[in-house]
């Protein structure tokens, strides 16, 4: 309706400014992430452990293959 488009014509006009820059799913998909690593890194004993592990899974660095095996 046209009331309608007159409250949201400036938050419409933004959506158009910034097109080309970063958009917020992905910005909302990086917290989420982070989120989920410090949910859990719960029981880690120190800031270090929690930040290898932000490392780990934003950076997807690789894991070396002992980190799974409990032999």
């Amino acid at each position: 309706s046209p009331a309608c488009y007159a409250r949201m014509r400036n938050l419409l006009l933004n959506w158009f400014r910034a097109k080309g820059e970063i958009s917020s799913g992905a910005v909302e998909g990086l917290n989420n992430k982070i989120r989920v690593v410090t949910r859990r890194s719960y029981g880690f004993r120190t800031y270090k452990a929690m930040e290898m592990a932000l490392y780990h899974t934003l950076g997807r660095l690789p894991e070396p293959e002992t980190a799974h095996r409990f032999c």
